[in-house]
């Protein structure tokens, strides 16, 4: 159980996440009008301290390990596209405690994540950064398991099912990480809430794949990670941070 702040920033940043949830794209121009700024943020949302990491020239991204954007991902209409197999992207800035919210639809058979405080220490960023599975549960192997299924911290802790909507649908996301605390959220239900160096995780860590890295998820800061390094149509909309002070 979380206590006192963490609370209520989960909680408050959860009604956001619902109310954002709300609106597809067939009513972006209705809700244009009720904004601050270009973004997509309604002005409520831009004055609770959210801010958009989606723009058409993908300013706030770039390839792991590179300055650029690498082939393969594309921006239009409000949605950021990756077809076929494409080098990961990260997040230019680093965030500490946070919470980001994002709206996701993948291919049949659709496999993805998304990651945080990674570093770029290793070859590859999810050998140091927790993941938030995405997946086509129903079309994709990794739905076996709970361990890797959508909205699961990829290989420590399982995600309940029922809550992923089928492929091709636009799902909803949240994921909050406070001090050690992190918690996961899927279409306004929270999935899973663990604490990164406790004795639970710990051991789980050593028992994973994860266990020959020794620095996975020692990081307090790090970058953000949209993975494509698999095949299929990945796209997201209505990417937001709001920083936790």
């Amino acid at each position: 159980m979380i206590h006192g702040t963490a609370a209520r920033t989960a909680i408050i940043g959860q009604l956001a996440l619902i109310v954002a949830g709300c609106t597809q794209m067939g009513n972006n121009v209705s809700m244009a009008s009720n904004t601050s700024d270009t973004s997509g943020l309604t002005s409520e949302q831009v004055a609770a301290g959210w801010r958009s990491l989606l723009d058409p020239s993908l300013s706030q991204w770039r390839g792991y390990k590179q300055q650029t954007v690498p082939a393969g991902w594309s921006y239009a209409n409000g949605v950021l596209t990756k077809t076929g197999s494409a080098e990961d992207l990260v997040s230019k800035n680093q965030f500490g405690n946070f919470e980001l919210a994002f709206d996701w639809k993948l291919a049949p058979g659709g496999n993805a994540g998304v990651f945080y405080r990674g570093t770029e220490e290793y070859d590859h960023i999810y050998w140091s950064a927790p993941e938030y599975q995405l997946l086509d549960d129903a079309g994709h192997p990794d739905g076996k398991s709970r361990l890797t299924s959508a909205g699961a911290a990829y290989a420590l802790y399982p995600s309940p099912a029922g809550v992923v909507k089928p492929a091709e649908q636009w799902n909803s996301s949240l994921i909050v990480v406070n001090g050690n605390r992190v918690q996961h959220w899927l279409n306004g239900q929270k999935l899973l809430e663990y604490e990164l160096g406790s004795p639970d995780w710990e051991a789980k860590v050593k028992a994973s794949k994860f266990a020959a890295y020794p620095n996975y998820g020692r990081a307090s800061r790090g970058y953000l990670g949209l993975q494509g390094d698999h095949d299929g149509t990945l796209q997201l909309r209505n990417i937001r941070i709001r920083e936790i002070k």
